[in-house]
């Protein structure tokens, strides 16, 4: 049940912040028409499409996650046995990946907050509050978070998908 509450969290995501691909493609498309066929670029164009594109990015980690789209390097491991993979698999997860994880949670919790209580904004010619775009690093890290917890379920115990994507 727990896997598959945050496996249907990080899909949700995913499936939502892709239309944001819709939208900063659709600016850059508006912001080069009115450049060279108008002659009168956007003074926010290239602000608002490079703080969507950071929400994209970062946003798709956990659902990257969840179909097995991040780079693995398996040289070794893919020579072992299947049960040996799982177990190396899990160690990774409790060694290098939920360490690593809790730290970019709590960090960028921090780093968020200040730009949030400093009222952070862009340099540009057009002024765009940044913490949103830093609040959305916490909201990854936790769904990064949360997918680990439910990859680490499925290897411990022995669900296909773990392996084999869904």
């Amino acid at each position: 049940m727990l896997i598959r509450v945050i496996d249907q969290i990080n899909e949700g995501v995913g499936r939502a912040v892709s239309l944001v691909a819709i939208l900063f493609t659709a600016i850059t498309i508006m912001d080069v028409l009115m450049r060279y066929f108008f002659n009168d670029p956007t003074r926010w164009a290239f602000d608002v499409s490079k703080q969507l594109y950071g929400f994209y990015f970062i946003l798709l980690g956990g659902y990257a996650l969840r179909h097995k789209a991040h780079v693995r390097v398996d040289l070794l491991v893919e020579k072992f046995s299947r049960p040996v993979q799982r177990w190396i698999d899990i160690l990774g997860y409790l060694i290098f990946y939920f360490p690593f994880a809790w730290v970019f949670l709590t960090r960028t919790y921090s780093f968020a907050m200040r730009s949030w209580a400093q009222g952070e904004k862009t340099y540009g010619s057009v002024q765009i509050p940044v913490y949103p775009l830093k609040i959305a690093m916490v909201v990854a890290a936790a769904l990064l978070l949360l997918q680990g917890i439910s990859e680490l379920l499925k290897l411990i115990l022995n669900k296909d998908e773990a392996t084999h994507g869904s």
